[in-house]
């Protein structure tokens, strides 16, 4: 529940309204516009790549071999955004804080950038879609990306001053997420009316649970 609605203060309960998909309360790191179905890659990782394994040590015997390094960093991250390209790849949806070369080729190639997802989200997105995290860098670069979810609509919401993300996606499962959002004048009268409606869908849970039984 706590990842399918969002208190919004200062508007009346009128205003409250269920949308479609999931609203990921946080802004577009890069966002670049695109229009109908679209695929959507998770990752748990940084996206450039490092000189070195973790407990390896890297020496750079000069000024020019660490440029060379730096070079070498920058054409491998360019070649991962030109293949999530070419794979029709226009989201990513990141728990980890992407640096600032990944999020300058995403927007060169068209892929918008969600990161800092929270676990919960990110188990979330993955039960709707079924899709695993994927691994970018490896042996062989050249690998068709097939770890990708299908996703319905991606686009900015603003909710009073907080800029939001709001995805659509077309899930594996019976499940069609949607998302509750519940305005009230103040903290403390959402917090009431969420733990309300929290409260009234668990009683259905249980009502439910004991029917099937």
């Amino acid at each position: 529940f706590a990842e399918l609605h969002a208190a919004v203060p200062g508007l009346p309960l009128a205003s409250s309204r269920v949308l479609p998909g999931i609203v990921l309360r946080r802004d577009f790191a890069v966002y670049c516009p695109a229009d109908g179905e679209l695929r959507a890659l998770l990752v748990t990782e940084p996206l450039r790549p490092a000189l070195t394994a973790p407990g390896v040590e890297f020496v750079v015997d000069s000024e020019a071999q660490y440029q060379a390094s730096l070079r070498w960093i920058t054409s491998r991250t360019e070649a991962l955004m030109k293949r999530l390209q070419s794979n029709n790849v226009k989201l990513l949806l990141s728990s980890a804080k992407q640096e600032e070369v990944v999020n300058y080729y995403a927007k060169l190639y068209g892929v918008s950038v969600v990161e800092c997802l929270s676990s919960e989200e990110m188990a979330l997105i993955r039960e709707i879609t079924g899709v695993s995290p994927y691994t970018p860098f490896g042996d062989n670069m050249d690998r068709d990306i097939t770890e990708t979810a299908v996703v319905t609509f991606c686009q900015p919401l603003l909710l009073v001053s907080k800029r939001c993300v709001h995805i659509g996606f077309s899930s594996v499962c019976d499940f069609q997420p949607h998302c509750l959002i519940l305005c009230g004048p103040v903290d403390g009268v959402n917090e009431q009316h969420a733990a309300a409606v929290q409260g009234a869908f668990t009683m259905l849970q249980q009502l439910f649970k004991t029917v099937d039984q």
